[in-house]
């Protein structure tokens, strides 16, 4: 029986408006790659991010590049030196790990390694504003245990501080996009620590986040741009103290599992995190969850709608999906 693959592109209207610091967007596009053989169907979705270089045009060229290997047979493991790590890789990974479940009839979670995955706490992300607006999302959202305050750069002390006055019970992480200076991180870490913040994700740029190794950090720092794979992940050691994994930056599932170990024998705190997206892109991710400090999978939470089947979200809890979406 032939095996095909389809490829689809999908936009998903955003609640609103979702900004950070490179700027803003009310639409999700997504790239879904869906791998069948006969009544066993596999489905996988990335988000493609011009931050990386990435377009829906280029990574759509790129999974077609691939269809060829995909169609006559090719598994994760090959998988993996077919494609470089990125969105394109990640849609087919997790098309390839829903396709072996399904044909072997076990859950991804057991081809994993892992026993069962509970429900976990997700962050709700408050889009980067004025003060008093971010002050007002945070007042809507202050029922959350978890935000995850955007910041820009100039300005993000009084950003900081009118986000913990509209949300005083809440947990906070903040997350800069690259935006801050070298000559701020004193002042801006001192702002995180007076409103309690629990971690600060990518305060400088990749490539030149040096600065972070030799200047004192009150609040652990996660690097997000500045890791992808498992590729000098032991080189930031100095510089911080999590990782943010992405499935969109690692290229799928299979490699996000492989950082996940190399990261907690070096050291490092997981944060698992995600582009905007939909359930589908999420599902994958719960897996890594059971091992981090931090989860961010609210994607589905902040567009208009979802597709259908999708996670069940219980105000921040989310839950592991269920056969019909994924694994």
């Amino acid at each position: 029986m032939a095996r095909i693959l389809e490829l689809e592109i999908e936009s998903f209207p955003i609640a609103g408006t979702f900004t950070i610091a490179r700027g803003a967007k009310t639409e999700a596009v997504v790239v879904a790659a869906t791998i069948s053989e006969g009544a066993v169907v596999g489905r996988g979705e990335c988000v493609p991010y011009a931050r990386y270089g990435e377009s829906v045009e280029s990574v759509a060229a790129a999974i077609e590049g691939a269809r060829a290997a995909i169609e006559a047979g090719c598994d994760r493991a090959g998988l993996q030196a077919l494609m470089p790590a990125g969105a394109a890789r990640n849609a087919l990974d997790c098309a390839l790990w829903d396709f072996e479940a399904k044909r072997l009839g076990v859950r991804a979670y057991q081809m994993a390694g892992l026993h069962r995955i509970a429900p976990a706490t997700t962050a709700f992300t408050i889009s980067v504003g004025t003060p008093d607006a971010m002050a007002s999302a945070a007042a809507k959202a202050a029922h959350r245990p978890l935000l995850k305050v955007k910041l820009a750069g100039a300005g993000d002390p009084d950003r900081i501080a009118a986000v913990r006055a509209a949300a005083p019970a809440c947990e906070l992480i903040v997350d800069a996009n690259e935006a801050w200076a070298e000559a701020d991180l004193e002042t801006h870490f001192a702002a995180c620590a007076a409103a309690g913040v629990a971690l600060v994700e990518q305060p400088l740029p990749a490539g030149r986040d040096g600065a972070l190794a030799s200047v004192a950090r009150p609040i652990p720092v996660c690097a997000d741009e500045s890791v992808h794979d498992r590729a000098g992940l032991a080189g930031l050691r100095d510089r911080y103290d999590a990782i943010n994994i992405k499935l969109d930056k690692t290229g799928g599932l299979t490699e996000a599992l492989a950082l996940a170990e190399e990261g907690a024998r070096l050291g490092f705190s997981l944060f698992v995190g995600c582009m905007v997206g939909t359930s589908l892109a999420m599902a994958p991710a719960m897996l890594l969850t059971p091992r981090a400090q931090f989860v961010d999978l609210d994607g589905p939470l902040l567009l208009a709608r979802d597709r259908s089947p999708a996670l069940r979200y219980d105000g921040s809890l989310v839950y592991p999906s269920d056969r019909e979406l994924w694994g």
